[in-house]
């Protein structure tokens, strides 16, 4: 039977705990890997599954969001492939905000059961992944479930982030939680080391299989399940639960690379190992190429003796003479001055290049350039984008500070972040 796939990818909500990344754009809207935004990871994988109808459903600070995504994805007339937005609406039926995942599908019940599709593929728009969905439909197919959860073999120690499964032998899952914190609710959900190895991946100790928030169903069992009474609003905290008894939920067991990059210690740790020998997710591979926005940016440019060690270079920079750049990510439009050191750091870039005139005046007005200026040292930071860090600038955390916020900076986890459009002024010490 020929089956058709309609994909939904989730928005999230405020993004809280990657603020101030998420003080002026969506979580799905933040810029990873230099040029790419995270949004562009699950649409890729889609497009690369040949699951090409996307809806992206969005509510919060979406504007950049949807500017992004009609300026990256467009489809022939002779395509019937499209990559929408479903922004968060008042309706005849809902005036209120999306309450958790299956509540905002829910909302745009509407869009499914109009289309044609066999099955609807749900996805969430902050993760760093690469997976062939048309093996996860194959499973799906083979088992003839109601609905498969793509799960990942992870160690008791990871078990409090995630919603965790237990299955039976054939692969149907028989219990679901939603992020346990004792032994006493992880003890039926411990998953012997021969299911997992039977089906070709080690286990190395990880004994539950994790909810990667990647689930397929058949179309009319998730509207019934939606409408069910009580309406659920999250599909981990209440729908899976419940569904688990009365329909066939299997799982499809992955194991590649994934992370949730949901925390600012999560993404500088992803984005830090991007840039190393060794990447963990490799953007340069020929499988499942990541697409962007397609933005004519020159090559950068390399002034005098400048060392790169572990980095990442975007297109379209400038970086002068005796800088000295270490493990570190550089995004598109970047400048950076001379005598600059910068260490573990993830500079987002720039939305413009900026003139010789316009960073005369500035001066005169005692505005730094963007971004980087002269003998700046720069450690395990992020600074977003079209920040302006003037000369002799030292961005250390030396007191190891791990939360805090000040006038133009917020510490996380260690970690200094630089909110966008930021100005750091002359000989400041962070």
């Amino acid at each position: 039977m020929q089956r058709s796939v309609l994909s939904l990818i989730l928005g999230g909500g405020r993004g809280t705990r990657l603020y101030p990344l998420t003080k002026s754009r969506s979580k799905p809207a933040v810029p990873v890997a230099g040029k790419y935004r995270l949004i562009d990871i699950p649409i890729s994988n889609c497009i690369n599954s040949q699951m090409n109808r996307i809806y992206v459903l969005t509510q919060f600070l979406s504007v950049s969001l949807h500017r992004h995504i009609s300026n990256s994805y467009k489809f022939d007339m002779f395509n019937k492939g499209f990559v929408e937005i479903l922004a968060a609406q008042q309706t005849n039926e809902a005036s209120d905000w999306y309450q958790g995942t299956a509540d905002a599908v829910r909302q745009n019940l509407r869009y499914i059961v109009e289309d044609p599709c066999t099955d609807v593929l749900i996805l969430s728009g902050d993760q760093l992944y690469r997976m062939d969905f048309r093996q996860l439909l194959k499973n799906h197919v083979e088992c003839d479930a109601d609905c498969t959860i793509a799960v990942l073999p992870v160690p008791r120690s990871q078990c409090d982030q995630f919603g965790i499964v237990s299955v039976q032998t054939n692969g149907r899952i028989n219990g679901f939680v939603e992020k346990p914190k004792t032994d006493e609710e992880l003890k039926l959900f411990h998953t012997p080391t021969e299911w997992i190895e039977r089906r070709g991946i080690q286990a190395n100790g990880r004994h539950h299989l994790a909810s990667m928030g990647i689930y397929l169903f058949k179309k009319a069992v998730l509207i019934d399940l939606l409408q069910a009474k009580p309406l659920p609003t999250d599909f981990g905290k209440e729908l899976f639960p419940r569904a688990i008894r009365t329909h066939k939920i299997f799982t499809y067991l992955f194991d590649g690379y994934w992370e949730d990059l949901g925390t600012i210690k999560a993404y500088h740790e992803s984005s830090l190992a991007l840039a190393g020998s060794n990447p963990p997710f490799d953007f340069h591979s020929p499988d499942g190429v990541i697409y962007t926005r397609m933005r004519f940016l020159p090559a950068s440019r390399v002034e005098g003796n400048v060392s790169f060690s572990e980095s990442l270079v975007s297109d379209g920079c400038v970086i002068m003479q005796n800088t000295k750049i270490e493990h570190s990510l550089v995004g598109v439009r970047s400048r950076i001055g001379r005598n600059v050191t910068l260490r573990d750091t993830v500079l987002i870039g720039a939305d413009r290049f900026e003139t010789d005139d316009e960073r005369r005046e500035n001066r005169l007005r005692g505005i730094p350039d963007l971004n980087i200026g002269d003998n700046a040292h720069i450690e395990r930071a992020i600074l977003d984008k079209d920040c302006r860090i003037g000369h002799n600038v030292r961005i250390v955390n030396a007191k190891g500070i791990e939360e805090a916020e000040g006038e133009n900076y917020v510490i996380r986890d260690g970690i200094v972040v630089i909110p966008r459009g930021t100005i750091i002024p002359d000989n400041t010490v962070i």
